[in-house]
C-alpha cells in the first residue's frame, strides 16, 4: 500500500514523515528538483507475532506501507501540484494531508496565522483543480477524436463526455469526486483513471505537544471540517512522536504514559489508514515463514492467492481455512482440523480479516 503524504509549507509534514518511518529527512524546504521522501514502515500486528509463537519459524513477514512524502512546495502555487508529482499522487492508494495546528514563533505559518479548517479547504481545493485540469484535457482529446471515431464508439465516447462534464461541474462546485455520486457502469469508464479528490484521505492534525493528551476531543472538534465516509481525522504531534520514535519499545511505553497518550500515533495513522482504503490482513503460516498479506475487503481466496503468487491464482484449486483466534485456541493446524474449524473453501469464499490460509493449486 501506498499512502502520499501532502501538506503545505511549515505544516511538519515531513517531520510526521520522520517519526512514522523513523527516517531523518531533511525538513524544511526541499530546493529545487528535489524528489519525494519514500519510506518502508513494518505494520506491526499482535496477531501475526501470537501465530509466530505456535509455529517458531525461520522468518516472521509483517505486511509494509509504502510512505512518500511530498514537497509542501509542491501545493503552494494555486494551480495543483505540478506535473512531475502527478504521477506518483496518482498512484498512491491513499493520501495523508499533515495540517498544521501547532504554534510555534521561530517557525512562522505561510498565512501568518493559525487555521486548520482554512489548510485544509484549501489543500481540498488544490487536490481538485488538479482534476479538473485533467478532465478538461480529457474532454478536449475526445472532441479531437469524434470527428473520426466509429458509430459503434460514438455511444460510449459521448456517455463520456457527459460523464467527466458531469464530475467536472460537481468539482467546480466544491465537492470531491469521492463524494459524488458515480454509479458502477460509470465506474467503468472511470477505471484507467487516478483522480485525486477520489482518494480516500486522513486528515492528520499536528498539533502541540501540550495538547497531545487531548487528541480525541481536538479530533471531535475538528471533524465538522471533515465530512465523507472516505475521510478520516487523527490528531497527532509530529514532534512528540519523533522523538518517541527513536527510544526503545518499554521507553516509548513510559514517556507516553506520562504524556497521558492513550495510543500511538503512528499506530493510529496505520489503522485507520488501512480502514480508509478498505485492507484487511490474512496470514500464511507455517515453520518456514509466517507471514501477513494485504488485501482489499471483500477480496476472493482467488484474489488472496494471488497476492501470494501469481501462479496460485491462475492455478487455484481451493483454500484451506482457519481463524486466528481459532488456531491460536486449538494450538496447531492438525487440532483446528479435528475440531472441525480448519474448513476447504473454494473460489468464491470472500477472505476475513485474520483468516489464516493454505492455498492448494495446480502447477
Amino acid at each position: 500500500m501506498d499512502l502520499g503524504i501532502i501538506g503545505f509549507q511549515r505544516s511538519g509534514k515531513t517531520t510526521i514523515f520522520n517519526a512514522v518511518t523513523k527516517g531523518n529527512a531533511q525538513t524544511g524546504s526541499y530546493g529545487a528538483g528535489v524528489q519525494p521522501n519514500i519510506g518502508v514502515v513494518k505494520v506491526p500486528d499482535t496477531r501475526l507475532d501470537e501465530l509466530a509463537k505456535l509455529f517458531n519459524p525461520k522468518k516472521l513477514t509483517l505486511a509494509d506501507i509504502r510512505y512518500i512524502d511530498f514537497p509542501g512546495e509542491a501545493f503552494s502555487g494555486g494551480q495543483g501540484p505540478p506535473a512531475q508529482f502527478l504521477a506518483q499522487l496518482a498512484r498512491c492508494d491513499a493520501l495523508i494531508h499533515v495540517v498544521r495546528a501547532f504554534h510555534d514563533e521561530t517557525v512562522p505559518h505561510p498565512q501568518e496565522s493559525i487555521d486548520p479548517a482554512r489548510d485544509a479547504s484549501a489543500m481540498e481545493l488544490e487536490l481538485a483543480f488538479a482534476d479538473a485540469a485533467f478532465i478538461e484535457k480529457r474532454l478536449e482529446r475526445i472532441e479531437a477524436s469524434m470527428r473520426s471515431v466509429k458509430m459503434s464508439e460514438r455511444d460510449a465516447a459521448e456517455r463520456e463526455v457527459a460523464l467527466l462534464t458531469r464530475l467536472k461541474q460537481g468539482l467546480e462546485a466544491d465537492t470531491p469526486l469521492r463524494e459524488q455520486e458515480i454509479s458502477a457502469e460509470d465506474q467503468k469508464l472511470l477505471v484507467n483513471y487516478q483522480f485525486l479528490t477520489d482518494k480516500p484521505l486522513l486528515i492528520v492534525l499536528n498539533i502541540d505537544e501540550g495538547d497531545a493528551a487531548r487528541a480525541e476531543e481536538i479530533e471531535g472538534a475538528f471533524a465538522p471540517h471533515a465530512q465523507g465516509a472516505h475521510v478520516a481525522v487523527a490528531a497527532i504531534s509530529g514532534k512528540i512522536e519523533q522523538e518517541l520514535a527513536q527510544l526503545s519499545d518499554a521507553e516509548a511505553v513510559e514517556f507516553r504514559n506520562d504524556l497521558g497518550i492513550k495510543e500511538p500515533g503512528l499506530d493510529r495513522m496505520i489503522r485507520m489508514s488501512y480502514q480508509l482504503t478498505g485492507l484487511i490482513s490474512f496470514f500464511t503460516i507455517g515453520e518456514d515463514e509466517c507471514r501477513a498479506w494485504n488485501v482489499t475487503n471483500g477480496a476472493m481466496a482467488p484474489a488472496a492467492a494471488g497476492k501470494i503468487h501469481t501462479d496460485l491464482e491462475r492455478g487455484f484449486i481451493r483454500a484451506e481455512v482457519v481463524g486466528w483466534e481459532d488456531l491460536l485456541a486449538a494450538g496447531s493446524m492438525a487440532e483446528a482440523r479435528k475440531r472441525g474449524q480448519l474448513h476447504q473453501e473454494g473460489k468464491t469464499y470472500v477472505v476475513k480479516d485474520g483468516d489464516c490460509l493454505n492455498i492448494l493449486f495446480n502447477v
